[in-house]
């Protein structure tokens, strides 16, 4: 079992568009590593998709069908991104559960900008 019986988010939807997760100590298991994997790609997909996104936004020929079209498949990017983003902090948050010795966890550090 995982730390606390903590689930993985997986990059992937059931057939029925349900979340898949993942019950697993050991995140060099072989569906970790394909999970690992298919985030990539998602991620690296999602950037492309941006790159193309700009040059289609900049050219003032780009008709309204296919700026519908971007934004549907930004807004699919977006979604898959933020899926990712949740499973890696969640899984960032369980590994730093503990405070540091001498911390209050309550306390916010505080930058300045210069």
């Amino acid at each position: 079992m995982t730390l606390h019986d903590e689930l993985r988010l997986l990059p992937w939807s059931s057939p029925d568009g349900k979340p898949c997760f993942l019950s697993t100590d050991d995140p060099a298991s072989h569906l970790s590593r394909l999970a690992d994997e298919v985030e990539a790609l998602q991620l690296d997909a999602a950037t492309e998709l941006v790159a193309h996104g700009r040059e289609l936004i900049s050219n003032e020929d780009t008709e309204r069908p296919t700026l519908e079209r971007l934004a549907t498949a930004l807004v699919e990017a977006l979604e898959t991104a933020l899926r990712v983003a949740t499973s890696r902090g969640h899984r960032l948050a369980i590994t730093h559960q503990a405070p540091l010795e001498g911390s209050d966890p309550r306390q916010r550090p505080t930058e300045t900008l210069g």
